[in-house]
């Protein structure tokens, strides 16, 4: 609202005017008409007026000035508002307009032939604070934000939780990102994590999921289907037997990419698999995947008309299959072709109490990480077989281009005494 003669009340103005201010620990009763019904169609305008509450109680002290001319006070025309004070249920003082400070004085100007000009400062008049009131207002807010600190910590709990010796605890926070490159639309992916010998989850873990269904954009070359779907998975692993040398298997998660058409009717776009990583921290993973396939061309016609295509029975055929008791696995005769690939995010996270040994301790007892240590460089022991092996045919290739006098010269020089 503004002070010229021309104002309009505004509707919100009104309305707010005949608002019944209600304190804020006031809480319903037990089987009254508001928590029974959730939502009232009609309400009335006592409904309004008792139902509309002001969250924070306000009290408001005007101070005010009678301006006017000798003998013409006590008009309303000649009242003005020099200051406000509001102070709320917490104990908050406002004060409008502000303390003057260094700040020049407020100005009231009169309308009328004079043209009155009236110059006003306000000033904190309270006392001074002593020195021992002071100090005990500092105590006592020390003492609230103690008690403050200690409820927020009874809430959080003061003990860490610890794993039990010898038992390592893997959190992986993922994210199936995106899937490109497949051949039909409106994808989803089904995914399931395996846990090889020693492993265990708690009873509430899911360790299976399902996406939605995301349609493709196109980007670039590729049809992408952005899916950003979160999972979050918890397991253990528990060292049995510490004489035990034999490196543990790490989980895998298979996933499989399924396409739904107009009816309703889905195809497999895609098979694959990914090792958790035994590194902690964040990995970003594009993992290609494969579909079987049937000879001929009635395959394709039945995928595209009527929808289904071949289908694993165990997803994990994938790698080598649980059920496989065998030495050697032959997939002779199983034809296949190379379809997308999945991206995902994981954020991995290890926790053990083989992190706080000693390097005393570690070198008397097999820890868990240590084990689990060998089994990160298995990943790499092909890569350094197969470089050792390509060294070795440059080696023997090298031997072979020497002349055979100088073979035979060096070989009679290293057999001396």
């Amino acid at each position: 609202m503004t002070n010229s003669d021309y104002e309009v009340t505004s509707h919100l103005a009104e309305r707010m005017a005949n608002v019944r201010r209600r304190r804020q620990d006031r809480r319903p009763m037990e089987g009254s008409t508001l928590k029974s019904r959730i939502i009232t169609w009609e309400p009335s305008e006592e409904f309004i007026k008792n139902n509309h509450v002001i969250n924070t109680p306000v009290q408001t002290m005007y101070i005010m000035a009678d301006l006017g001319a000798y003998g013409k006070l006590g008009h309303r025309e000649y009242e003005h508002v020099l200051c406000t004070i509001k102070v709320d249920s917490n104990g908050v003082i406002t004060v409008k307009p502000d303390f003057t400070g260094t700040k020049g004085a407020y100005r009231i100007e009169l309308d009328g032939e004079k043209r009155e000009l009236w110059k006003y400062t306000i000033e904190n008049a309270s006392p001074q604070v002593k020195q021992e009131e002071e100090e005990r207002e500092q105590r006592v807010f020390k003492d609230l934000y103690s008690r403050h600190k200690e409820y927020l910590s009874g809430l959080v709990g003061s003990e860490f939780e610890m794993t039990l010796p010898g038992t390592l605890r893997l959190f992986v926070n993922g994210e199936i990102v995106s899937a490109q490159g497949y051949e039909y639309d409106n994808l989803y992916v089904h995914f399931f994590l395996e846990l090889p010998a020693h492993w265990s989850s708690p009873a509430f873990q899911q360790l299976s999921g399902v996406t939605q269904t995301c349609a493709t954009k196109e980007l670039g070359r590729d049809e992408v289907a952005y899916f950003s779907y979160p999972f979050t998975l918890e397991m253990f692993f528990t060292q049995e037997d510490e004489s035990e040398g034999s490196l543990p298997q790490w989980p895998v998660l298979y996933f499989e990419v399924l396409s739904l058409d107009f009816w309703q009717r889905y195809r497999v776009e895609g098979y694959g698999s990914v090792i958790l990583p035994s590194a902690p921290g964040f990995h970003t993973l594009t993992v290609p995947t494969w579909r079987p396939v049937e000879l001929g061309t009635v395959s394709e016609l039945k995928r595209f008309f009527i929808g289904g295509s071949p289908e694993l029975e165990d997803m994990t055929y994938v790698r080598v299959p649980t059920t496989f008791k065998g030495e050697r696995l032959s997939r002779f005769g199983f034809r296949t072709e190379t379809t997308g690939s999945v991206t995902f995010r994981l954020h991995c996270l290890q926790q053990s109490k083989a992190f706080l040994e000693s390097s005393a301790q570690r070198t008397r007892m097999q820890s868990v990480l240590d084990r689990l240590g060998g089994f990160s460089q298995q990943n790499s022991l092909y890569t350094v077989l197969e470089a050792f092996q390509k060294a070795r045919r440059r080696m023997q290739e090298a031997r072979e281009s020497l002349p055979q006098d100088l073979i035979s010269t060096s070989a009679s020089t290293v057999h001396q005494p």
